[in-house]
């Protein structure tokens, strides 16, 4: 695992106090009819609010795995690292968030050993597992698949959607520097295909980028990244071969849709993916708000995909409370987004593309 952000002070304990923006933010998911979560703990009733599609968690056993692998300190460490689990209801309670689909993005060189990357990720999937399990209506998962030995990613796929339930897999942007149109995937895409799966596509980090100095790695290389990724998907046609499946992408797909013309231009030339397949894929991608989203990007994203491929994250924990409270805010506040693109990417885009997990929701 990485973090998304630099370093930020204060221990897992600590608890943040629900300022006035927050209950502002709270009530503006309410008036704006995608409504509020009902109280924990437990079931029953019809859970309504938002979907936050890029919501990472770390529970105890995979949290004590990833210690004992050094992909953690024991004490401190960043912010994903100390997710909580009553902290988490809390924030999303506050926020009017229903459910959560968790997913967990470590790097893929943590499994480059295949005995590890068979234990490690059985330990990541079963302990999301376990947290949907307790808490049904309020989480979703994302299985974690080990993208360095494919085969074992194709038998873990299998494994998480068939007996652990899995709402989707979680693809590391890349892998060994190799990104996800790369011919070796396609045994993988093939299928999760043939599943009707979706796929979240997490960054990873540019394996070949040299740091800039005063801007961290997440600013900008993490957009890259899922850039390059989304990029080399089109190129390869692996969206048009796989219709089945569905693909977000992280970030708001990091620089994609506002490379559009740029793309194109390339393509008229001969040097990228035509301009007809780049505009196909850019509106078969479907996107979360977690760059965040508003108001800066929104005009392009929605001129380039539309408000039906979008859909609402938070980057929890990694995103702190304070600035999860803040992008919420903006968001609401989105003068691009009418009344009724508000309700679909807080709730109606993430019900269709999670049955399983909209089942859940219901009374």
């Amino acid at each position: 695992m990485r973090a998304e952000n630099g370093p930020r002070t204060g221990g897992p304990s600590r608890r943040r106090v629900m300022t006035a923006a927050a209950v502002a933010t709270a009530a503006a998911v309410t008036g704006a009819g995608t409504g509020a979560a009902s109280a924990r703990p437990g079931g029953g009733g019809r859970r309504e609010g938002r979907i936050d599609t890029h919501h990472h968690a770390l529970p105890p056993d995979m949290r004590e795995w990833a210690v004992e692998h050094g992909l953690l300190p024991r004490e401190g460490g960043p912010d994903w690292g100390r997710w909580d689990l009553h902290e988490t209801l809390d924030t999303m309670d506050a926020l009017g968030i229903a459910a959560g689909v968790a997913s967990a993005p470590a790097p893929s060189e943590a499994f480059r050993d295949r005995a590890l990357a068979v234990s490690g990720t059985r330990v990541f999937n079963e302990s999301l597992a376990g947290l949907v399990r307790d808490h049904p209506d309020r989480f979703g998962f994302f299985a974690y698949l080990p993208l360095l030995h494919v085969d074992i990613a194709i038998q873990e796929a299998a494994y998480a959607l068939d007996e652990l339930r899995a709402d989707g897999v979680l693809l590391m942007a890349n892998a060994g520097g190799r990104y996800l149109g790369d011919p070796v995937f396609e045994p993988l895409f093939a299928e999760l295909d043939r599943r009707g799966a979706v796929a979240f596509v997490h960054p990873a980090g540019l394996a070949d980028a040299r740091p800039v100095p005063g801007v961290e790695e997440w600013i900008a290389d993490f957009m890259l990244d899922t850039t390059r990724t989304a990029l080399s998907l089109v190129d390869a046609g692996t969206l048009d071969r796989h219709r089945r499946l569905s693909v977000i992408l992280a970030h708001a797909g990091g620089f994609l849709p506002y490379l559009g013309g740029r793309v194109e231009h390339a393509g008229r030339q001969g040097e990228g993916p035509s301009p007809a397949a780049f505009r196909r894929a850019v509106r078969r991608f479907h996107y979360d708000t977690a760059m965040p989203m508003s108001p800066y990007a929104t005009p392009s994203l929605l001129a380039a995909a539309g408000a039906g491929r979008l859909l609402f994250g938070t980057d929890w924990p990694q995103v702190t409370r304070p600035e999860v409270d803040r992008t919420a805010a903006l968001l609401d506040r989105d003068p691009s987004l009418d009344r009724r693109a508000q309700a679909a990417v807080n709730r109606e885009n993430a019900l269709r593309l999670f049955p399983a997990l909209a089942r859940r929701l219901r009374p």
